[in-house]
């Protein structure tokens, strides 16, 4: 695994400024490699190094990173677009891309000469667990913390590892004031946990999102936070959600990529006279309604959404819910516009090595285990539509 270098005191905002056109105009270079290299990302299980330094060259993990830092901090939208082009090359960068752009994010929630220290490049990169999957037990100076956790993407070339835990003090859970239990995230860099290779799946194969264990391990009080303290201002870190904005770009440009391969083959096999014409049609005019309906929800509910943060109102209900909700669908309907171009295909869409139609169908069925693309967000949203606070800490 590579082992990341020791944290200094550089200033992030010595570095060359990339907004957004420009960290798009590198991602678009950079997606034949990408494609050229997908096979080898699969067989790895991880993002080989050389896309990993491709990644960073790019500016895409330092989307969330603020203006005065020198970062481009962008919204919602522009974050969809960036991922979803990555994502038409292969989902496992794209997943990593969208998982390691947390820096910027979680940098918000950290005193900012901390933060500066910790992210001393603005293409830091972060991977991990945010949900309280493990134990930190109060001790002078900071916590010691103990767990397991799952689903660490990009762990395995990842600069920092965060873990979200619970709190607890004289081995009892502490609770807010509102009587539930404390949740704090913790960052450590990844040597200070044992990573587990345990990522053998199905889809997403190459991003690396193996398992990792901690047993007492000390992490200072200032490299954890809560996502109910902000310590930044802004649209970023207004709410508590701004790690999941960006993950949408996954489903739909997967989906985007599936239909353009399926509409070659198509016209290849009418031309032959060996297609039926009015069942590709139909197939393929379900396709591009249903992705483009996706989409628009996608990115209307993202950009409503960061135009009242930006301008300092609370979200209404009903625009909590569209996010939410927006970006369930993208997921369902990424992962049924694929599995119904592979029955158009036939047959041979099942074969690796003749068709990127198979890995496309794995990887977003992968992903919609993922728990924004759960039944369960259908019942939270309606929960709080009908005036209830359901559990869930990021809608």
């Amino acid at each position: 695994m590579e082992m990341t270098a020791a944290v200094t005191k550089s200033s992030p905002a010595s570095e060359e400024y990339l907004d957004a056109s420009e960290i798009m105009r590198r991602v678009r270079e950079a997606l034949p490699t990408i494609r050229a290299k997908a096979t080898e990302i699969e067989q790895a299980r991880r993002l080989t190094q050389e896309i990993v330094v491709l990644l960073r060259s790019t500016g895409v993990f330092r989307m969330n990173m603020p203006r005065s830092w020198g970062g481009p901090e962008m919204s919602g939208s522009e974050q969809v677009r960036i991922i979803e082009e990555i994502a038409t090359a292969d989902a496992s960068v794209a997943w990593c891309a969208m998982i390691g752009t947390d820096s910027g994010i979680y940098s918000g929630f950290l005193q900012d000469d901390v933060a500066r220290r910790m992210f001393h490049r603005l293409d830091t990169i972060t991977a991990g667990w945010v949900f309280p999957a493990g134990k930190a037990e109060r001790v002078a100076g900071g916590y010691r913390m103990s767990g397991h956790w799952r689903f660490g993407s990009g762990c395995t070339h990842a600069d920092w590892l965060v873990a979200g835990c619970t709190v607890h003090e004289r081995g009892d859970v502490r609770r807010t004031r509102d009587g539930k239990p404390e949740w704090r995230v913790l960052i450590a860099q990844p040597h200070d946990y044992d990573i587990i290779d345990t990522w053998h799946t199905t889809g997403l194969a190459g991003s690396g999102s193996c398992d990792y264990t901690a047993d007492g391990l000390f992490v200072p009080e200032e490299r954890s936070f809560s996502f109910y303290e902000p310590k930044r201002g802004g649209p970023t870190n207004a709410q508590p959600d701004a790690v999941l904005r960006k993950m949408s770009g996954v489903p739909l440009g997967a989906a985007r990529a599936a239909i353009d391969y399926a509409r070659t083959v198509a016209a290849e096999r009418i031309a032959s006279g060996r297609g039926a014409e009015t069942r590709f049609w139909t197939i393929l005019s379900r396709c591009e309604m249903e992705l483009g309906s996706a989409r628009a929800y996608v990115y209307a509910s993202l950009d409503r959404q960061w135009e009242r943060l930006t301008a300092g109102q609370p979200l209404t209900t009903d625009e909590r819910i569209a996010v939410s909700l927006s970006r369930y669908q993208a997921f369902r309907a990424g992962r049924n516009i694929i599995s119904r171009l592979s029955d158009m295909v036939g047959g041979s869409s099942v074969y690796v090595q003749r068709t990127p139609l198979e890995r496309y169908l794995r990887d977003l069925t992968t992903a919609c285990q993922h728990a924004v693309a759960q039944e369960e967000n259908l019942e939270f949203a309606g929960e709080l539509l009908l005036g209830g606070t359901p559990n869930a800490p990021f809608l």
